[in-house]
């Protein structure tokens, strides 16, 4: 499909050795699904359902046992030009916030790195100003507050959003957020994804929000798709797999979720101001 981040039939196997025995694991088992622009894709699933193990070959990361993944309508590149191309425009914000950025440098040298990187033509004028409409874009305003701070000297929420920066800085059309906010407090938690949700529609990003909480996929995804011990085990548009769940996993991972009716008060609040 062109315009889309596309994944088919996607399987990863990993070989197990105990001394002269080895086992296969089936981390992900034959999985499909279709990120396209402006759309926001939910992967919900317990520790050890192979959430991360998708989000890693998607990133290139990890090589599918078998299947391929497509951008545009044609095989990802694998190497060269044609996989520096796909990394530009498939990018990953990081589960832990503290972890992801450097602490020896500053928060402008984390998002010119990347810039440099991919757009080798910039004169050093073009890429501070592109620096600071980064940090706009992710809501640390003024730039000029931010640019020579350190990580340390940040909250955890804004670093994170440094992190959202340094997706976007090569020109990212997809974002892998692989739990983005469960490292955060619950009082920050909801800005960052109202942030990601701005920043799909604005800007026409496809996202794939990956979690285990089913309340903030419905209320930040257009579609779910319920991952169990490698497999795709429910899928559907978000307020139906919520309200209407198929599968007994989906409807224990439910039991399990926050309140879905505060969390929208929540939202709401963080949106107006409150």
């Amino acid at each position: 499909m062109n315009g889309a981040l596309e994944a088919r039939n996607l399987v990863k196997d990993f070989t197990l050795r105990n001394g002269l025995r080895s086992t296969t694991l089936h981390a992900v088992r034959d999985v499909s699904f279709t990120l396209e622009p402006g759309r926001t894709v939910a992967l919900v699933g317990e520790s050890g359902s192979g959430k991360s193990t998708i989000a890693k070959m998607l990133l290139k990361l990890e090589t599918p046992t078998s299947g391929e993944i497509l951008l545009d309508g044609t095989p990802s590149g694998r190497r060269g030009r044609a996989l520096e191309r796909y990394r530009s425009e498939v990018q990953m914000v990081f589960q832990d916030p503290f972890a992801s950025l450097n602490p020896f440098h500053s928060i402008a040298h984390h998002l010119e790195r990347p810039i440099r990187l991919h757009h080798p033509g910039l004169r050093s004028a073009e890429v501070d100003a592109r620096v600071d409409e980064l940090l706009e874009r992710v809501r640390l305003s003024p730039a000029s507050r931010f640019r020579e701070r350190r990580p340390h000297e940040l909250s955890g929420g804004q670093r994170q959003r440094v992190a959202i920066a340094r997706a976007l800085a090569p020109g990212a059309r997809f974002i892998i957020a692989d739990e983005p906010v469960s490292m955060l407090d619950v009082s920050i938690r909801l800005g960052v994804l109202n942030l990601l949700a701005d920043l799909q529609r604005e800007q026409g990003l496809g996202v794939l929000y990956i979690t285990h909480d089913l309340a903030t996929a419905r209320h930040f995804s257009d579609e779910i798709l319920v991952m169990y011990r490698g497999d795709i085990v429910e899928r559907g548009a978000s307020d139906r797999v919520i309200l209407d769940p198929q599968h007994e996993y989906t409807r224990r991972l439910l039991e399990a979720a926050a309140d879905p009716e505060r969390l929208g008060a929540l939202r709401d609040e963080v949106r107006s101001g409150r």
